[in-house]
């Protein structure tokens, strides 16, 4: 069943922040025709890249948080029996979400495209209103007080 959990969490991985992380930007940049960053690697592009690899990183991470103590995937079809608290969610309810927006963020900023901030900056507006009104209702409909007290201690973002 593990093994599974593993198959099942890649292909919702690609399946969701792939298409938000990555077909989406690059079909606005194809549409919008934005040029693609300098191949030279100075300072500031080396930089995004590593942001963009700590937004990966937090969201791989997440992912393994899931698998391994909320026995389910990152997807609200198939969400995790468990609720996980440990790890980055002992810092905010919403880890996986800053993942990804971190990478937006480095796209944003290593395409110099105003198109992405404005698809980023709708991803967030829609990320916040999915977490409000359909996550969290279902996690305190499910964990109970176990989640009231985490919503205690835990702030939604940072």
């Amino acid at each position: 069943m593990k093994g599974n959990l593993y198959i099942r969490n890649l292909l919702f991985t690609v399946l969701q922040p792939g298409i938000v992380v990555g077909l989406f930007p690059f079909l606005i940049i194809q549409f919008y025709n934005i040029p693609l960053p300098s191949i030279a690697l100075d300072v500031p592009v080396l930089l995004l890249i590593l942001l963009f690899i700590s937004g990966f990183l937090i969201l791989m991470y997440c992912i393994y948080l899931f698998i391994k103590f909320g026995k389910g995937t990152l997807s609200p079809f198939d969400p995790t029996q468990e609720l996980v608290t440990s790890g980055l969610y002992q810092y905010s309810r919403n880890p996986m979400y800053l993942g990804v927006i971190t990478m937006l963020i480095a796209e944003i900023f290593l395409f110099k495209s105003n198109e992405l901030g404005i698809y980023s900056l709708i991803i967030f507006i829609i990320f916040n209103g999915f977490i409000v009104l359909h996550e969290e209702p279902r996690l305190q409909k499910e964990f109970g007080s176990t989640y009231a007290e985490y919503k205690k201690k835990v702030r939604r973002w940072l």
